[in-house]
């Protein structure tokens, strides 16, 4: 098997690469200073040079750049080049995206029926990524991910923003009334991998079962010795939990069980 990876030296994306390989998966990375992302035959030429069984579309610009555009060319246009692209060329598609396509007003746990309502920024153009995939390629696969974790201090998951928000301000508030959609690394990845292989469609990749923002920061604490100073806060409230039954993540309390 050959896969095919955008945002290979993200914090999930990285992640997917190193398993896949101990699955004994060729891995090909793409590198968007070889491959530029706006030259539709240039994606093209690429993806059949390559011949992947699957393309996991990973990457995704979530801040700022020097170009004005870079933000919708990246989340939006090239997720819909890609998508034809395997439409064309007969590769699975899986594209990774976010519970951020619902905004902070929205009522959850959500479900695959719950209609997105981002209007803005990067939930929006997400939003309407997912729609314009399944537009291109009907049979494609698209999985909303929560906030990643990970027991380390690095990346772009919750163990890193606790440790900064800690070294920032010497504590961590955290809400009591804030369910967050969540899911460690490990298990997100291998549930990725295994979309490849599952029926076309839409799917929510979730493991926070019932606790609250502060339980978790609580417990991930813990698991470092009581590492930060976690205080509990009730100024943000939402139940941001995604509930999928078809693709079930390990539940956090797994590798946390110190949640209650």
């Amino acid at each position: 098997m050959k896969a095919l990876v955008t945002g290979a030296h993200g914090t999930v994306g990285s992640r997917l690469c190193d398993f896949l390989q101990r699955q004994g998966v060729e891995v090909v990375r793409w590198e968007r200073s070889r491959v530029p992302v706006d030259d539709y035959w240039a994606m093209e030429h690429f993806v059949r040079s390559v011949a992947p069984d699957v393309l996991f579309h990973l990457a995704a610009a979530s801040s700022p750049s020097q170009r004005p555009d870079d933000s919708w060319r990246v989340n939006y246009e090239w997720t819909s080049e890609l998508a034809w692209i395997c439409r064309q060329v007969g590769v699975r598609f899986v594209f990774t995206s976010s519970v951020m396509v619902f905004s902070d007003g929205a009522r959850g746990p959500f479900t695959v029926d719950s209609v997105p309502d981002a209007a803005e920024g990067y939930g929006n153009e997400k939003r309407l990524a997912e729609a314009r995939v399944f537009h291109q390629y009907p049979e494609a696969r698209v999985a909303r991910l929560g906030w990643q974790m990970d027991f380390g201090f690095s990346g772009n998951q919750m163990g890193a923003w606790l440790e900064t928000r800690a070294r920032e301000q010497g504590r961590v508030e955290a809400s009591t009334r804030w369910y967050p959609a969540c899911s460690f690394l490990d298990d997100t990845v291998r549930a990725l991998l295994a979309l490849a292989w599952v029926e076309p469609g839409l799917y929510l990749l979730d493991a926070n079962e019932r606790w609250t923002f502060h339980e978790i920061a609580s417990a991930l604490s813990t698991w470092h010795s009581g590492r930060w100073r976690v205080e509990p806060s009730e100024h943000f409230v939402f139940d941001q939990r995604m509930i999928d039954d078809r693709i079930r993540l390990p539940s956090l309390k797994t590798r946390l069980p110190d949640l209650p």
